[in-house]
């Protein structure tokens, strides 16, 4: 009995033993490693939300169509990230006009769930989009995009509205001493992801990198458009890398644009198991295999990629004609064999020709394949040209953008030079506003041309690698598509003009009427030069009249002066095409666009807008209010007129001083 009551433990006995328990597990926190309880952002995977947005302002043709192909695309990529286990998916939906082409992109890090409830994130918002043919949204994690066209799956960089990026963010937080070792570190690291993440199969690097001076560990990662070039890769990077760099000491940096994205930071935001061997990319190496296996089977690959190359160079010889080849050093152009484009051509016949310019004839062409082309035979006034003719190709054709015209491949081998660019069904636009088709464009369809030529001018002003003025903007040279869509032929071209040495040359390559005085008389140049060509064109627009036609019973005979003397008079509403029938908020609209058309027009040069603030103007209306116009340099006594936009009551109604 005694031996059983000191086996059976008391109440006390039990609580002093729980207590014991419970002082041991605190000591054991108490004595665990500061920091071991490291905050993280792993969170973020889970908490979507959009940190750049964007909805396109081209009104579709077709709401209810836009829509259920939007819907449609946007259903079709989730099912492709989710049944393939994918990051990246592309849908598109033809059907019943207002094609949509639309992409995802997840981050490699995330799990195929935490992938669908980022895209579903941004997809909410872009619902809401329903005023434009094109959209995006970034997330940290994730991006989606549609647009009404299929080239920026390959090339992102090409957009229609697209604006905002690139842009980045850096966090408030600066790190702890010494800065220059953490800048010194993480630079290095962000160099490392930017130099590795072209060189990737999929275009994705996620490293850390230990600051040995406060024992912190850093995260960072790229990744690039999965279906991009390497060279877009690697230029986008280039871009990330000093965006970023110049975020330090921040322990935080995300960088984004549409062709890539990046990001580092002191607190993880992917697991270590997820991080990729920069220094075998780097190295070349793909993976970390050292055994013969693959460098046994990589020769032996080698020796029967040899055979097969042999092989087809034999079949390529024996061949009796050869239809055309693709130009690797020229990014997709076609290179043309001559004889076969003159053949379509019908041996460049009359009954073939669409049009002549400055820079040659252009002749409707019909391929072996079906398909309709224009080809321009260009005139070459230099022997010099037929050298630098394949630069200049590969020059033009890496310009992609909706309202630009597209280069498709070209020849020289034959006695002349010849672009093959795409055909425009609808002609030129000086057809529409006083030739044989004239009367039958609607206001709003006017617009769409002034604003697609202004985002064209943008692009090749701004957005392209090298600045490219065109110097012969004029309705002739404004090309449209089925649809009424606009595109600018003939940019790139002043070069095969003689003594030019530069793609901004001061050789006069212009034409009287649209040309800046400050070009066609002193040969100044800048970008401001297809500003004033631009501003007459719109006015031709507006008014259904050639900038160069006289008309003897007028007191302002010429397209420009007669405009400012009618906003002067504040009768501009006279300048209005007679076969339009607007409505009256149409007709605000339209005198709104004559006062940019003439603010593109004024001189000094200083005062005359850039491309890209007429783009906004276009946008935004109320950017206009409160501007001065002068009148145009060719009139006599410039400066003794000035015209404050928006400053009366009625509407357009100028305030003269």
């Amino acid at each position: 009995m005694d031996h059983q009551r000191r086996a059976t433990p008391t109440a006390s006995m039990v609580l002093t033993r729980w207590l014991m328990a419970v002082w041991i597990v605190l000591l054991v926190l108490l004595l665990a490693e500061p920091g071991s309880a490291q905050p993280n952002d792993l969170a973020d995977n889970t908490n979507n939300f959009p940190i750049q947005s964007f909805c396109g302002g081209t009104a579709p043709i077709s709401l209810s169509n836009l829509i259920k192909n939007r819907n449609s695309t946007l259903d079709e990529l989730r099912i492709k990230l989710l049944s393939k286990r994918a990051f990246y998916a592309r849908a598109q939906a033809l059907s019943a006009g207002n094609s949509v082409f639309a992409v995802a992109q997840c981050r490699n890090y995330l799990s195929t769930d935490e992938c669908a409830g980022c895209f579903d994130a941004a997809v909410s918002k872009l619902v809401n989009c329903v005023e434009g043919i094109g959209a995006y949204v970034f997330l940290d994690n994730c991006f989606v995009r549609y647009e009404d066209f299929a080239d920026f799956y390959n090339n992102p960089t090409v957009s229609e509205d697209g604006v905002g990026t690139p842009k980045s963010y850096c966090g408030n937080q600066s790190a702890s001493q010494p800065i220059t070792t953490f800048n010194l570190e993480v630079g290095r690291l962000l160099s490392d992801i930017r130099d590795a993440t072209p060189k990737t199969s999929n275009f994705y690097v996620a490293s850390t990198r230990q600051i040995t001076s406060d024992n912190t560990t850093m995260y960072a990662f790229a990744q690039c458009v999965e279906n991009t070039s390497l060279t877009i890769c690697q230029t986008c990077m280039n871009t990330a890398y000093n965006r970023l760099f110049n975020c330090l000491p921040s322990t935080k940096g995300k960088f984004f644009d549409l062709g890539c994205v990046a990001r580092y930071s002191d607190t993880p935001f992917f697991n270590e198991n997820q991080t990729t061997n920069i220094i075998n990319v780097l190295k070349g190496e793909v993976g970390a295999q050292s055994n013969m296996v693959p460098i046994i089977a990589g020769a032996i690959g080698g020796v029967v990629l040899l055979f097969l190359i042999l092989v087809l160079w034999i079949l390529y010889r024996l061949r009796t004609k050869s239809k055309k080849t693709e130009e690797a050093d020229l990014k997709g152009a076609i290179n043309y064999n001559y004889k076969d484009l003159q053949l379509a051509t019908n041996d460049f016949s009359e009954e073939n020709i669409l049009g002549k310019g400055g820079y040659g004839e252009v002749f409707k062409a019909i391929l072996d394949d079906n398909s309709i082309v224009a080809v321009k035979k260009l005139q070459v006034q230099h022997a010099r040209v037929k050298e630098e003719f394949q630069n200049e190709v590969m020059l033009i054709s890496n310009v992609h953008h909706r309202n630009l015209l597209r280069l498709l491949g070209w020849s020289s081998d034959g006695s002349d030079l010849l672009l093959v660019l795409e055909y425009m069904p609808n002609g030129s636009l000086d057809q529409f506003l006083w030739g044989a088709k004239r009367g039958t464009l609607d206001w709003k369809q006017r617009f769409e041309i002034v604003y697609g030529i202004a985002k064209g001018l943008t692009h090749l002003h701004n957005e392209f690698h090298i600045k490219i003025i065109h110097r012969d903007i004029k309705s002739s040279n404004i090309l449209l598509g089925d649809d009424f869509k606009p595109k600018i032929a003939d940019f790139g071209l002043a070069r095969f003009q003689p003594e030019d040495q530069t793609h901004i040359s001061t050789k006069f390559a212009g034409t009287l009427g649209y040309t800046a005085p400050e070009y066609a008389l002193g040969g100044r140049l800048s970008e401001k030069v297809d500003t004033y060509s631009y501003g007459v064109v719109i006015l031709e627009i507006v008014s259904g009249r050639r900038s160069t036609e006289v008309k003897s019973d007028s007191s302002s005979p010429y397209l420009l002066e007669h405009a400012w003397r009618l906003y002067e008079e504040k009768t501009h509403m006279k300048f209005i095409d007679e076969t339009l029938d607007l409505y009256q908020y149409e007709l605000e609209h339209a005198m709104k666009i004559i006062e940019i058309g003439l603010l593109c027009t004024q001189s000094p040069v200083s005062i005359r807008p850039t491309m890209s603030e007429v783009v906004l103007m276009l946008q935004d209306r109320e950017l206009l209010a409160n501007r001065q116009l002068t009148r145009p340099t060719t009139f006599a006594n410039n400066h003794d007129r000035r015209i404050t936009i928006g400053s009366s009551n009625s509407i357009g109604a100028p305030n003269i001083k």
